[in-house]
């Protein structure tokens, strides 16, 4: 059954509710062809939330702290508290880059681009995991390195100065941690902060553990096991963020069961082209075609039948931009039907 649609991505209709409000169903008739657009109940409220005060004061007790760290490593010589300043100024930046996607994802869609600017911040929580990949990188090669050359350290100030650091990102980490499950963005942030205040607690196990056995080979080992830390959790920001960038359906949400309940819909005797993929790290766009043979002597009820399918998604799966379209199949199948169509 050919459609006559110009989208090269199979009639994914791009909507948002800055551009129009279709209430809570609707579908437009092309002949037998019906698509439904909906944000359902619930699917306004999954845009980013607003972290601005917390990215603003952890971004500036952060600056701070990382100018006193690496005076402070600088004077004491040691490699921890300066691996820590590094680590730390990294994250400062990748505070910065998630704030701008929260900012930029809530601007109105305009032009060319149809989905506003909301997949800045899954492009941002990737950047912020490779940035933390690569930063940790750094630490772990100078600490390798200071193996064949130890330095002594003035045990003292490190511990005060990594000390006051553990304090900062602490509280830092907890403004972000109610974010932390829902907005992949919002987890960058909260594991930039976690992993900074971890770095703070092994400079000061290091420091303490120096000044009771003198032993200054311990200073790149406990940067080596912070780094493992470190790596053992970005991992999976990483995986998660890459999978959003390239349209995976968002952890957590099963395209099999989307699939076997819009089968079980009444009326629906196929469906297809199915697809899920995330618009931003907070929102969850949907299109499909349903093959429903309208009943005899009733008049359709597609409107209703839209509205009950879009309600459900944004409320069981988490779902709230739908795009979907009735076809009757009875001019033939679907060009976009075979299991290997895209």
């Amino acid at each position: 059954m050919p459609h006559d649609h110009a989208d090269p991505a199979h009639d994914h209709h791009d909507h948002d509710d800055h551009d129009h409000d279709h209430g809570p169903g609707h579908a437009k008739g092309h002949g037998h062809h019906h698509h439904g657009h909906d944000h359902g109940p619930g699917g306004h409220s999954h845009a980013p939330k607003d972290f601005g005060k917390a990215f603003a004061v952890g971004a500036a007790l952060n600056i701070g702290f990382v100018a006193a760290e690496t005076v402070a490593g600088l004077m004491t010589h040691s490699l921890a508290l300066l691996a820590d300043a590094g680590h730390n100024l990294s994250d400062v930046l990748g505070l910065f880059m998630a704030w701008g996607a929260v900012v930029l994802a809530k601007r109105a869609p305009a032009g060319r681009r149809t989905y506003g600017l909301r997949k800045g911040t899954i492009l941002a929580s990737l950047t912020n995991a490779v940035v933390l990949l690569v930063a940790v990188g750094a630490i772990a090669w100078e600490a390798v390195r200071r193996f064949a050359d130890p330095q002594p350290i003035s045990t003292g100030p490190v511990m005060v100065v990594a000390a006051i650091g553990i304090a900062i990102n602490t509280a830092t980490a907890l403004m972000f941690m109610r974010g932390s499950k829902d907005d992949l963005n919002i987890r960058g942030a909260f594991l930039h902060m976690a992993g900074d205040a971890a770095v703070s607690a092994g400079v000061v196990v290091a420091a303490l553990a120096m000044a009771l056995t003198g032993w200054l080979w311990l200073d790149p080992v406990v940067s080596l096991g912070i780094v493992a830390v470190i790596v053992l959790g970005t991992w999976s920001l990483l995986r998660d963020s890459l999978d959003l960038a390239l349209d995976a359906a968002p952890r957590g949400i099963d395209p099999k069961a989307v699939r076997a309940w819009l089968a079980e819909r009444p009326g629906v005797s196929e469906v297809h082209d199915l697809h899920i993929w995330a618009m931003s790290t907070t929102e969850t766009a949907m299109t499909a075609h349903l093959v429903r043979a309208p009943e005899p002597g009733q008049a359709p009820d597609h409107d209703q039948f839209l509205h009950d399918i879009c309600g459900t998604m944004a409320s069981r799966f988490n779902i709230g931009h739908v795009t979907i379209q009735i076809e009757h199949g009875g001019v033939g199948p679907c060009h976009l039907a075979g299991a290997d169509a895209v």
